[in-house]
């Protein structure tokens, strides 16, 4: 049993009043909040040991570099991969998916086939679609029903010996629905399809075993577990991060450089070209233990009873409707009021203290499939409460009446 009160201590944030009344932070899904065990940590680098990592042989270097890569082994041994080494810093999952998109213009050809789901944000679109341009590949979508679902029968229909590269997030950030990721790995690999798993969405409520899922490619973001923005990872199997070319040159990513070659480094370092966010990878490590504390059982038990609150509260709403009903979801509601437009009651919301996210989500190709400008979107964390929900409710209501 989760002591929320407790951990609600931790997070400064939440006593702060937004327009006179006390903060209900309900966009999660966009960035969670920062335990004061993490602000610590940052504050405490730029204080005692801020210098650059692998490349000095002073005291501060050498004392930087060895809490950088204790947090990329934290991070290993969080998501479970067979080693250090497969774990790469990036800016976010954004970046890390960019890697791999980069690294497959020299793997794919003309008429080769690229899977991707029609629930994925647009940072897991847009890449393989520029990676489609180049190459010449096909970009093919995995279709989803009305629930919000991937019709996984059309899923085996699509795989083919030209499949090469599958893409789905584990959970879709507009829906809250928790894809069938095993199974799409496991097909695919029977094609000899490599695996892009997002795990932005999913990460701060799934703990994922990259061992088990046998998945390729895994990317999640520091900001939305409690950890600092500019700072993600990107999990690659060994042999395909051998692959892969660099994403950027640089300083870092080099082994030996002269004028008419340039040899480059082993892995992790081939792609961490640069001084990276040293004290954000510090953070994110301080972030997995905070979170691995709590227990990732109990946060999601937690914040599935959230889930089944509100849904079942704001249903009550006359004229309400929720966009994404799969029977595995977790921490997201999406909605509209019929007649009123989502930015509106967003708008009346934060007026009263409670912040959701509304528009896109970008997500577009979702909201085309429902034929809708976007909804208003409340996403959960395990410092939330059933309190803060029937605020949200409360304030729902009032817009839902100011609007009519």
């Amino acid at each position: 049993m989760l002591d929320i009160n407790k951990i609600r201590e931790d997070f400064p944030i939440l006593k702060r009043e937004v327009n006179g009344k006390p903060l209900v932070y309900l966009d999660n899904a966009a960035t969670s909040q920062t335990p004061q065990q993490v602000i610590d940590v940052i504050v405490d680098y730029y204080h005692n040991y801020n210098a650059n990592i692998h490349r000095g042989v002073h005291a501060l270097s050498q004392e930087a570099t060895d809490k950088y890569e204790i947090a990329r082994q934290k991070i290993q041994k969080h998501f479970n991969a067979k080693n250090s080494y497969e774990i790469i810093f990036t800016s976010g999952t954004t970046h890390s998916i960019n890697i791999v998109a980069n690294g497959f213009t020299t793997l794919l050809k003309k008429g080769d086939e690229i899977l991707v789901s029609a629930m994925e944000h647009h940072s897991n679109i847009v890449p393989w679609q520029m990676l489609a341009e180049r190459t010449g590949a096909v970009l093919r979508v995995i279709p989803m029903n009305m629930e919000g679902e991937l019709l996984m029968e059309v899923y085996d229909e699509l795989l083919s010996d030209k499949t090469k590269l599958v893409f789905c997030n584990h959970i879709s950030n507009a829906l809250g629905t928790i894809n069938p990721i095993k199974e799409i790995i496991d097909k695919a690999h029977v094609v000899g399809a490599a695996v892009l798993i997002d795990g932005a969405q999913a990460a701060p409520h799934i703990k994922a075993d990259m061992q088990q899922l046998d998945v390729d490619f895994y990317a999640a973001s520091a900001h939305k577990m409690c950890g600092p923005t500019g700072v993600g990872m990107l999990y690659g199997k060994e042999e395909w991060l051998n692959k892969l070319p660099p994403y950027q040159g640089g300083g870092e990513m080099i082994a030996e450089v002269t004028f008419e070659k340039t040899t480059y480094a082993d892995l992790p370092h081939k792609f961490e070209a640069g001084t990276p966010n040293i004290c954000g990878g510090i953070a994110f490590g301080v972030a997995l233990d905070y979170m691995n504390h709590i227990g990732f059982d109990a946060i999601a038990e937690y914040e599935h009873g959230l889930l089944e609150y509100a849904t079942q509260e704001l249903l009550k709403i006359e004229g309400l409707r929720i966009y994404g009903t799969a029977k595995n979801k977790t921490s997201v509601i999406s909605f509209n009021i019929e007649g009123l437009h989502p930015y509106d009651i967003g708008s009346i919301l934060d007026k009263l203290g409670v912040a959701v996210r509304t528009g896109h989500h970008c997500a577009q190709p979702i909201m085309d499939f429902f034929g809708i400008p976007g909804t208003v979107r409340a996403s959960f964390c395990f410092y939330n409460t059933k309190d803060e929900v029937d605020t949200l409710v409360e304030a729902v209501a009032r817009a839902k009446a100011m609007l009519e």
